[in-house]
């Protein structure tokens, strides 16, 4: 049966596709994605800086708002957290490293989601009062920015602190990638439970050209030339079946054996202090373990998992893969302890993030049609104030802080009422938040992909003028009339069908989070009674949002 279940496990991998699964193990496959991504930067720097500042006629007015965004959920939606794969803010951070200390630990009492919410909430409201999808100027200085923070935070802090603890970005792909069909995550738990050297959270030390086991033959044979680790992997199997009762259990003590001298920090979850561990004299790292201090033998779903696959480099045993799962099934793990994130039940923090998301989604989507203006220009008449950004930044705090926590608040107390139980407010909403996570993919698939859907091909002429500015015309004159990909009569039908989607998705997930809490079905359904209200409602308010003529942004007809 353990062979069959390890022959089932290595068939969802995609590290056992063919070109794919070897272009993953490449160790510079994550370079190289992310070099073609910084020179993509420096093209939208430059034109954003010094190009035409009509947007649709400019690569930072087209490409970060129309297709990187329609990309990476598209990518969430069917594989998983590719954008941090491929992140080309990494390269610059990755410089920092080398030329500062990187040696402090991230401060104790931001060690949460808190400073990304404030982020977010400031990306959001900034994005549409100042019309950053309108000016290539403003989007280049976003970029720039965010090149700069990268840099810095990292060259000062240990870890991947900025990914972990600031980046908006990748708080957006960390939540909505736990609702992704792929995992990093380990294939056979008893070789974890067996290794000694953890190094798929240490990284692996050694002297530059150090063979490791992975690496070690020199055959060309490829059966010869695993012969060494698998040799190694039967004898840690054997080791474990005899000396632990609990092969393939999380075992403890793992984290008392974690790496023993100096360098690096790892954590139990964001509110424990780190533990610095050294590095064995005469050696140097050769291979980073996980930098956001995600262990793997604890390591549950894809929450604050860049897909670096660093684990997957320094594992010496080959025993760590991109697996495929059940979009949802990270839901049933939530009352689990996931190494470098704790247990996502008491986590507020992460749950306050997952609802900013949420209704960010509809929020972002009203902000793009005409009864937005409508209620802009009533508030500026009640309060008296002429300033839009002003309006917007109320606007946003109702919708994206003060309605979202009356609405949790009256589902918790709701749910609370009609089961019983003994659980806080805050802790049934943290609860039942993940459960919205479906339906807010589903809105923002709608939204980003309407703008994908229209403007894709705007790329081509802007392109063509670009390389003419230069006096290369190689790709003939602009052809200002391509945009769209698809007949705009198909578009509110594949909008209806992703929220429809993610409202099946989502009240599922509501029932089996509420079914983990309740002994009987009857229950569980009144438990989710008020989540599932909410979660229709949603529905209804992103259907509504879709069939409202909406502003064709990144497009001459924007």
């Amino acid at each position: 049966m353990a062979v069959l279940r390890n022959q089932q496990t290595r068939q969802r991998d995609l590290l056992n596709v063919p070109v794919v699964g070897r272009f993953l193990r490449w160790k510079h496959a994550r370079t190289s994605m992310q070099a073609v991504l910084l020179a993509v930067s420096a093209l939208i720097l430059y034109d954003g800086f010094w190009g035409p500042q009509l947007a649709p006629k400019n690569l930072a007015g087209v490409l970060p708002w129309v297709h990187w965004r329609g990309f990476v959920v598209l990518a969430l939606l069917i594989a998983g957290n590719l954008f941090c794969m491929a992140c080309p803010f990494m390269l610059p951070r990755r410089l920092a490293k080398k030329l500062f200390p990187a040696d402090r630990p991230w401060p104790t009492f931001i060690r949460s989601k808190w400073l990304a919410i404030g982020v977010l909430l400031v990306f959001f409201w900034a994005y549409e009062a100042f019309d950053l999808w309108a000016s290539p100027w403003l989007t280049a200085w976003v970029a720039l920015t965010y090149f700069v923070a990268a840099f810095a935070i990292d060259g000062i802090f240990k870890g991947a602190a900025f990914c972990k603890y600031v980046c908006p970005i990748g708080q957006f792909h960390f939540v909505h990638s736990m609702v992704s069909p792929l995992e990093v995550k380990v294939r056979q738990p008893d070789i974890c439970g067996s290794c000694p050297t953890k190094d798929c959270i240490k990284g692996r030390y050694g002297p530059v050209a150090e063979p490791s086991l992975r690496h070690s033959g020199t055959s060309r044979n490829p059966d010869e030339r695993d012969k060494p680790r698998q040799a190694q992997v039967s004898h840690l199997l054997r080791h474990s079946r005899e000396s632990s009762p609990r092969a393939g259990a999380r075992n403890p003590s793992s984290d008392e054996q974690r790496p023993q001298a100096g360098m690096r920090e790892v954590t139990k979850s964001p509110s424990q202090p780190a533990r610095s561990v050294a590095m064995p004299a005469g050696l140097q790292l050769v291979q980073s373990g996980c930098e956001l201090w995600l262990f793997q033998e604890g390591k549950v779903g894809n929450m604050d998992c860049t897909f670096c696959l660093d684990c997957i480099q320094a594992c010496p045993f080959d025993n760590v893969g991109i697996q495929l799962r059940a979009p949802t099934s990270e839901f049933r793990r939530l009352d689990q302890w996931h190494s470098g994130v704790g247990t996502l039940v008491k986590r507020a923090d992460v749950a306050a993030l997952v609802f900013v998301l949420v209704f960010a989604a509809f929020v972002n989507a009203f902000g793009m049609v005409a009864p937005v203006y409508v209620l802009e220009q009533w508030l500026a008449t009640q309060l008296g104030v002429t300033s839009e950004p002003v309006v917007l930044g109320i606007l946003f705090i109702v919708g994206l802080v003060a309605l979202p926590f009356v609405l949790v608040t009256a589902a918790a107390w709701s749910s609370r009422a009609l089961v019983g139980g003994n659980e806080t407010l805050a802790a049934t909403a943290t609860r039942f938040s993940f459960a919205f996570i479906p339906i807010a993919l589903g809105m923002w698939l709608a939204h980003y992909g309407f703008h994908f859907l229209i403007g894709a091909l705007t790329v081509i002429p802007v392109m063509q003028s670009f390389l003419a500015d230069f006096g290369v015309p190689i790709l003939g004159d602009p052809q200002w009339e391509l945009a769209a990909i698809v007949p705009e009569a198909w578009l509110v039908p594949l909008e209806l069908l992703l929220l429809e989607l993610g409202v099946l998705v989502s009240l599922t997930a509501g029932y089996r989070i509420a079914r983990s809490r309740q002994s009987s079905a009857a229950r569980a359904i009144r438990c989710l009674l008020p989540w599932a209200v909410l979660i229709v409602a949603l529905f209804f308010t992103g259907a509504w949002l879709m069939t409202q003529p909406m502003e064709m942004r990144g497009t001459i007809l924007g």
